[in-house]
């Protein structure tokens, strides 16, 4: 199914894969209603960042996830469902566990069911690799066993199974994307990359980090979603789940470094307690077996790590307003 000229629902999209994603589909020519969490500000997040061109050419829908008869009214009449609203910061699932599973398993569940309800064509459902846990083995194909290593993690894995259900209970043709750590332009400083880029730009002599020794696949936002667009446009991908990630990782001391050289050479970089997650919850290697991708819909990344870091950087300096302060974002 070409989206073009499809009616298609993106939750989440006022967040930074689906601010990317609402761009893409425009661009190619999909009717597409936005799905953003209401707020008393009509702060629209990371649309605010698209065209006006742009943003006349979405139907922006302002609700919330966890309530049914928002998502319902959403759904309706629609071709496709992009669904990619969640609360996603793992340090924060330490602190308020049951609002991930409101949002996650919840929400997922509000979406599944308007899906089934009103025979929507396709719908594609947003994991992480956060599922898998530190590797058991590498690279990490979609069989590898997932480990619920933080609230966040477990609230995602319990959505993938709803999913998984839905489509073997009910026929509902869904696909799960799940995505290694995705990284570009539009992210927040809670991220790792846009971290480390915030606190070296205000030149300083030493910035700090959790442990520099786990290891991520890091994926650009654009190839990310390019991703998401195959597997909602390949009839192949219904009941599957589908890793998206370049098969390349590195140590988050060794990403610190590239980044040091590229912005502010000699900073030295020191592991703060604070910011560690509890030696059970880390994980410590991330590597993507991407070949199902590849094989099934034809996804490749096109985006090498040196060029997205580049553009990340670029979109960082211009937007110094966004990453203000130095105090640590849980």
């Amino acid at each position: 199914m070409k989206l073009s000229k499809k009616k298609v629902l993106i939750t989440g999209a006022a967040g930074f894969i689906g601010s990317h994603l609402v761009e893409a589909l425009i661009n190619q020519g999909a009717d597409v209603k936005a799905f953003v969490r209401y707020n008393s500000r009509n702060d629209l997040g990371n649309l605010s960042f698209l065209s006006q061109r742009l943003l006349e050419n979405m139907e922006i829908i302002w609700g919330d996830i966890t309530d049914e008869g928002m998502v319902r009214n959403a759904v309706r009449g629609c071709d496709c469902v992009f669904h990619l609203a969640a609360l996603i910061g793992i340090p924060y699932s330490y602190v308020a566990p049951g609002s991930y599973v409101n949002t996650n398993i919840k929400g997922t569940l509000n979406v599944l069911e308007a899906v089934r309800e009103f025979s929507v064509s396709k719908m594609v459902t947003t994991s992480t690799s956060e599922c898998y846990g530190t590797a058991l083995y590498e690279p990490i194909d979609e069989s590898h066993p997932l480990q619920g290593q933080s609230p966040y993690s477990a609230s995602k894995i319990s959505a993938d199974k709803l999913a998984e259900s839905y489509y073997r209970s009910f026929d509902v043709p869904v696909s799960t994307i799940r995505p290694f750590n995705t990284y570009g332009p539009r992210q927040s400083d809670r991220a790792v990359i846009p971290t480390i880029i915030k606190q070296l730009l205000l030149k300083k002599e030493t910035i700090f980090l959790g442990a520099l020794t786990p290891c991520r696949d890091l994926t650009f936002v654009e190839d990310t979603v390019d991703g998401f667009i195959k597997i909602a446009e390949n009839s192949d991908t219904v009941g599957e789940t589908i890793n998206i990630g370049n098969g390349k990782t590195i140590s988050i001391g060794a990403l610190a470094q590239k980044l040091i050289d590229l912005v502010n050479p000699g900073v030295s970089v020191v592991s703060s307690e604070e910011r560690l997650r509890p030696e059970k919850s880390e994980v410590y290697k991330l590597i993507c077996d991407n070949k199902k991708a590849k094989t099934v819909v034809g996804w490749a990344p096109k985006v090498t790590l040196d060029e997205g870091l580049k553009k990340t950087f670029q979109f960082i300096k211009a937007h110094r307003d966004l990453y203000v302060g130095d105090n640590y974002t849980v």
